[in-house]
């Protein structure tokens, strides 16, 4: 298959199109209709408001007339159609099987739609005539598991790929020359010239003719960038730059998601090319899953070492944003119900605070507040635009050694989307966002913060106090109107930080001191402290009774004993949640506790073997005056893998 010529995959790309079993011929007719019909509205309204000046309707007009028609295809659907197929596609030749994908779509369309990639366009300085042909995105399911940046090695060199990360650094669009057309005055005469950079799709492939035919002994190679200035003959030549065909290019740098990078190493990047219709599609911020070819461009970097290393980059097919709230999220029927039955309870709070951080003794608020939190409020956008924020920010101050580092991390592991910063190695641009140079292209581009990264997830910043006043001002607006907005060196640009913000601070003086004020003991502007929803105030109590509770909650936590330990039970091929025996007694039987064990491991709850026998009796008679006296789970806590 991989030997086939540029015909012979054209027409089996035809036979699988004008099939009847996915209705892809109507696909394509779709996505013609509504690239033609938006084409004809953009146009009809820049000549509406041209007499007016409208220069945003000229601006629309020309984005669109520089896009193209785009048809979804599953690789699903073709794998069915031929495995063989699907495997070319994805291993062996991509850019090749998709140039032939196109050119069949392409054929397909013109039959259907006879003169679909030609259309007058009436621009702001005139009628322009452009030509778009049928473009194919390419979607899932590609593997079990999607690639990111740290996975992408020379193995995944000229593959179809499938990466999940987020966008970090953003460059502005740029035109790219891909035709010029040249007059000569002394032969009244045009000449135009095409352009091909490293960035090229088909860079390297044979070219095709004007009649559709693959040419073996010909391939598409680089060109010079530069305009002709002479002909063949040293005549003159006078280029026509409204003649001249451009195509809109973008960067875009992807990076790991933070949660998903090992710990102790920094996250992985890789370059995104976007062209044509595809540009202006990603900000800073955005979480998206991306289908292209992970190729090295050509030009090494280095080469005069050894060790030529080569730039590579993914030139992007298809882009799909990745919804935050529910990313990575997998709810299986057992789930469901589960999460129905404890919807039920009564003392669903109380449930939720006992499980999160059970190793910590007290802090019974605090750990509501935070489930709180996790759980967010309701975001409204009332009708005069103004913007009322569902999170809750949360604030602990306190006496060191009391948790407030402890409950943070915590509610890192259970959050989905979870950022980690310190006051002192962080600063306000880092938080927020930060306008840098590219070193390549000398380009300004906007690189996104912390708080912008965790867009609809949770930032934790500890150390609070540590942070200077300047940085403390930057996060303000991000904090209230969950907005961060900037105006420098020419960019103008607002960006979503709908985030909710945990911080833990120490008090002014180290210790917090009772005779003093708390305002004089947290030490933070009141303009800061505002946008705190709940602030909590630690302290180190000198009670040798709270210090022998909290000495013997650390006790009870080492003295359990493992799963299975002791009775030949392999845990880690067990299915379920997971769970935890705190019970040390030797005297019951070996069957019986081996059944026991397996009983729970399919279960969402698992012992507290932290809890005391006050605690217990206290909760017994809450259960007993809310009328769930028989309730098996009253001393039990929700297993963390559930709450993840």
């Amino acid at each position: 298959m991989s030997m086939s010529s540029h015909a012979e995959l054209r027409s089996r790309y035809e036979d699988f199109l004008r099939g009847e079993r996915h209705n892809c011929v109507d696909r394509i007719v779709s996505a013609v209709d509504d690239y033609v019909h938006r084409v004809e509205s953009v146009a009809a309204a820049s000549s509406t408001n041209e007499k007016g000046g409208n220069n945003k309707s000229a601006a629309t007009a020309s984005g669109v007339a520089g896009g193209c028609p785009r048809v979804r295809i599953s690789l699903g659907e073709l794998r069915s159609y031929s495995t063989q197929l699907a495997q070319s596609l994805q291993h062996v030749s991509p850019l090749r099987h998709i140039r032939a994908l196109e050119a069949a779509c392409h054929a397909i369309a013109s039959e259907e739609r006879p003169g679909y990639d030609t259309k007058l366009t009436q621009t702001s300085s005139g009628s322009t005539l452009t030509s778009s042909q049928m473009k194919v995105s390419l979607a899932g399911p590609f593997s079990s598991q999607t690639d990111s940046p740290r996975t992408l090695t020379s193995s995944r060199l000229r593959h179809l790929v499938c990466v999940e990360g987020v966008a970090t650094k953003v460059n502005s669009v740029k035109p790219k020359i891909v035709k010029s057309v040249h007059y000569n005055p002394s032969k009244s005469t045009h000449e135009s010239r095409e352009y091909v950079d490293a960035s090229h799709p088909y860079l390297n492939l044979p070219v095709i003719d004007a009649t559709g035919r693959e040419m073996p002994d010909r391939l598409l190679t680089l060109t010079s960038s530069s305009y002709p200035t002479r002909d063949a003959e040293n005549n003159p030549l006078e280029t026509e730059f409204g003649l001249c065909e451009y195509a809109d290019s973008q960067t875009v740098t992807l990076q790991e998601m933070p949660e998903r990078a090992p710990h102790g190493q920094l996250p992985r990047s890789v370059e995104l090319v976007l062209d044509k219709d595809l540009v202006d599609k990603i900000k800073p911020g955005d979480r998206v899953q991306i289908v292209g070819v992970y190729r090295a461009l050509s030009g090494g970097m280095g080469a005069a070492s050894i060790r030529s290393s080569f730039k590579t980059v993914v030139l992007v097919n298809n882009i799909t944003a990745l919804n935050r709230d529910v990313a990575n999220l997998v709810f299986d029927s057992r789930d469901v119900h589960e999460i129905r039955t404890l919807s039920k309870r009564n003392d669903i709070l109380d449930v939720l605070a006992r499980s999160i951080a059970p190793s910590i003794h007290g802090h019974d608020v605090i750990k509501k507040a935070l489930v709180l939190q996790l759980l967010s409020g309701v975001e409204r956008n009332l009708e005069n635009g103004t913007h009322l924020r569902g999170d809750v920010n949360i604030l602990l101050v306190g006496d060191p050694s009391t948790a407030k580092s402890q409950l943070l991390r915590s509610a890192m592991t259970i959050a989905p989307l979870a950022v980690s910063t310190t006051g002192k190695g962080s600063s306000g641009v880092g938080l927020t966002a930060a306008v840098t140079s590219d070193p390549e292209t000398r380009e300004r581009r906007l690189e996104a913060g912390a708080m912008v990264l965790a867009d609809r997830g949770l930032v934790c910043v500890d150390e609070f106090d540590k942070m200077s006043e300047v940085d403390r001002v930057a996060i303000h607006e991000a904090m209230e109107q969950q907005t961060v907005t900037i105006s420098k060196a020419g960019i103008h640009a607002s960006l979503n930080a709908r985030c909710s913000v945990l911080a833990a601070a120490n008090p002014v003086y180290g210790q917090y001191d009772g005779h003093r004020r708390p305002q004089e003991n947290i030490g933070l502007p009141d303009s800061l402290l505002s946008r705190f929803d709940l602030l909590f105030i630690v302290l180190d109590q000198l009670d040798p009774t709270s210090d022998r509770r909290i000495a013997a909650h650390v006790l009870r936590g080492h003295r359990y004993r493992r799963p299975g330990a002791g009775f030949g039970v392999d845990t880690s091929t067990s299915s379920g949640y997971g769970f935890d025996d705190d019970s040390d007694s030797d005297g019951e039987d070996g069957a019986d506790r081996i059944s026991d064990l397996r009983k729970r491991s399919t279960s969402i709850w698992q012992k507290n073997h932290h809890k005391t026998a006050e605690v217990s009796q206290a909760r017994m008679n809450s259960r007993r005056k809310n009328g769930r006296g028989n309730d098996s789970h009253t001393d039990e806590i929700l297993c963390q893998d559930f709450l993840r």
